[in-house]
């Protein structure tokens, strides 16, 4: 069976034809970056004192964070939830219908709760509320609605802008659920900066997979001591070209009596004095000087950043001047960073 044929809506003389799924997903996205742009507007006037007491609420309780709410802003919930714990922000998600079925128990005086409905009416979410009324538990309200029961009985109340969904209908929940996700993203941003947050506190969150690696510095993955290709100033290219070939990192670092790095030698460098005294000269005569370097303790995030911005293939590691190590991208590619 042939698919359907895309029916064009709209043709630019000048551009490209636009089918009608396209045009589509363009104003969706037009729409959406709408609601984004009116939060940020927002954040700079009305939200902007609420948006601090939270930050600072936040900080000030001694247990956890108590992310809540239902349907979308439930799985929105979920995801502020895991952004704040990943970020130093110790949260959960409890379930709003499972709080009256015996949920309520895992939040304490300690805790702060954070409760998301758009309306403000989530009639799921009254247990939670009634439970944080009666205990004493401060409760952060997020709606666009600033009367409704949650904005009323809410220590902080959140009150989001009135945007429209992209949805034609004005129903499906869209732009509303992307501006209460993306709040969640400042209030964690806001919090991991106000702490402190570090890339080595992020990297004890996640140890694994692509991202671990990343935040691993480079002085766990070098190599060092005799593998390391050096050369002094006045070492002939005869014998430099041996150390190159020996060590198998295509580059060779020149140093001066002080064990300091002077320069570098690449295949580049090779070629471009390629001639028939090539073997006579110093290596001196043939580096680069001043090469790219490396700290030990720079992220292999950073160095892969630097790797391919450059086009080359290997970096030494350089300690008060001082060559330490050298690191190559086959070993952020052994480690899964790359």
């Amino acid at each position: 069976m042939r698919p359907p044929k895309l029916t064009i809506i709209d043709q630019d003389p000048d551009g490209p034809e636009t089918s009608a799924p396209v045009a589509s997903g363009i104003r969706t996205l037009e729409i959406e970056a709408e609601g984004l742009q009116a939060l940020q507007s927002a954040l700079h006037d009305d939200l902007s004192d609420v948006f601090t007491q939270t930050v600072e609420a936040i900080r000030a309780v001694k247990g956890r964070v108590v992310v809540t709410g239902m349907g979308k802003s439930g799985h929105v919930g979920t995801k502020i939830a895991a952004t704040l714990a990943s970020t130093g922000t110790p949260t959960f998600f409890v379930h709003p219908s499972e709080a009256g079925h015996g949920d309520l128990g895992m939040i304490t005086h300690h805790d702060i709760v954070l409760a998301l409905s758009w309306s403000g009416e989530t009639a799921e979410l009254a247990d939670i509320i009634d439970f944080s009324r009666r205990h004493g538990v401060p409760l952060v309200g997020i709606s666009s609605n600033a009367v409704s029961t949650l904005a009323k009985a809410a220590n902080i109340a959140i009150t989001l802008p009135k945007v429209r969904e992209a949805c034609p209908h004005n129903l499906a929940p869209t732009t509303s659920s992307l501006m209460q996700m993306a709040l969640g993203d400042a209030l964690a941003i806001a919090l991991l900066e106000s702490r402190g947050f570090t890339a080595s506190d992020f990297k004890a969150f996640h140890p694994g997979g692509k991202l671990g690696a990343q935040l691993t510095h480079v002085e766990e993955i070098m190599h060092s001591g005799g593998r390391l290709p050096l050369v002094p100033t006045n070492t002939p290219m005869s014998e430099a070209l041996l150390v190159m070939t020996e060590r198998s990192f295509g580059c060779l670092g020149v140093t001066d009596t002080d064990g300091k790095l002077l320069g570098i030698i690449t295949d580049g460098d090779l070629r471009r004095n390629m001639n028939q005294n090539l073997l006579e000269q110093s290596a001196s005569d043939i580096m680069t000087q001043t090469p790219k370097t490396v700290a030990p303790d720079t992220l292999v995030s950073a160095t892969l950043e630097i790797l391919t911005s450059l086009s080359i293939t290997a970096l030494f590691v350089v300690d008060d001047g001082r060559p330490v190590g050298i690191v190559h991208i086959h070993d952020l590619l052994r480690i899964g960073a790359a």
